[in-house]
């Protein structure tokens, strides 16, 4: 038995929150061990799935480019939850990262996938800030990594190509702060993976985009017995029209110039143009 879904980007992020909230070793972490959860909008909406909470959001992705928030929010932009407790890292990320053990689990986004499944992540910051000077250990202390991560972020070439292309320094002119790559290792989970997850489909994608919206879509098949299929629309409609995950105040982007980035991000079109125009520097 088959059946078509199309979700938008908002949607598989819940989905894919869904999937990862579902994970026997997140439940454990996040009842006994540590579950550290690195924000963003797809992580964020792990943390409202899991927490009922929404995490502040910085870099993102915009019609104006790579763009950090205007937004000030008290809200914490990575968290550990140790033992059903709460605690804000955004200052202590670092510190944080050293205290996980084996049977921990680390939810990370990214920015980057590619068709073998590896996976990185964009940095603005010199060091990548707290969280850049963090994620090394990530990868060295023996927790599980899960990267949640929708489709809308498959790029054409490899990972290693995009990691030399970028570079916070590389560019001279960019739409927004100009940005490095660092590879992350761990368990991709997309929209794709977390339907077959949650519901024991067999998920092909056949079409991605759209309008209206739908931009950034995705378009799959599920195939498998009638009960499995029927599990994965039921979850697919539950989720239908889901908004974006995130502080709302942290999806305000900043405004040059004087964002309190404008220190820091190189390279930012929008920092020299007059009235926030795009100026090309020799105008």
């Amino acid at each position: 038995m088959k059946a078509q879904i199309t979700l938008t980007v908002a949607e598989a992020k819940a989905l894919i929150a869904e999937a990862v909230a579902g994970l026997p070793d997140v439940k454990m972490a996040l009842m006994e061990g540590r579950l550290l959860l690195k924000g963003g909008t797809t992580v964020s909406a792990v943390a409202r799935h899991l927490l009922g909470e929404e995490l502040r959001i910085s870099g993102r992705v915009s019609p104006r480019g790579t763009k950090a928030t205007s937004g000030r929010s008290e809200r914490p932009h990575s968290i550990l939850v140790e033992k059903g407790q709460i605690k804000n890292i955004d200052d202590s990320f670092g510190e944080a990262v050293k205290t996980l053990r084996s049977g921990d689990v680390v939810v990370i986004g990214a920015n980057a996938i590619d068709a073998s499944g590896r996976a990185a992540m964009l940095l603005g910051s010199p060091l990548g800030g707290n969280v850049g000077q963090g994620l090394a250990g990530i990868m060295s202390q023996g927790c599980r990594v899960i990267i949640a991560c929708g489709l809308e972020k498959l790029i054409p070439g490899s990972i290693d190509e995009a990691i030399r292309a970028a570079g916070i320094h590389s560019s001279v002119w960019s739409m927004g702060m100009a940005a490095g790559l660092t590879p992350l290792t761990g368990e991709v989970v997309t929209e794709q993976k977390a339907l077959e997850m949650i519901a024991g489909v067999n998920c092909t994608v056949i079409g991605a985009g759209g309008i209206a919206g739908a931009e950034g879509a995705t378009t799959m098949v599920v195939e498998g017995t009638p009960d499995e299929v029927k599990m994965a629309v039921q979850a697919v409609l539950r989720l239908k029209g889901a908004p974006l995950a995130g502080c709302p105040v942290s999806l305000l982007e900043c405004e040059a110039p004087g964002a309190p980035g404008c220190s820091v991000h190189q390279a930012c079109a929008w920092r020299s143009g007059k009235g926030g125009d795009l100026k090309w520097p020799e105008e």
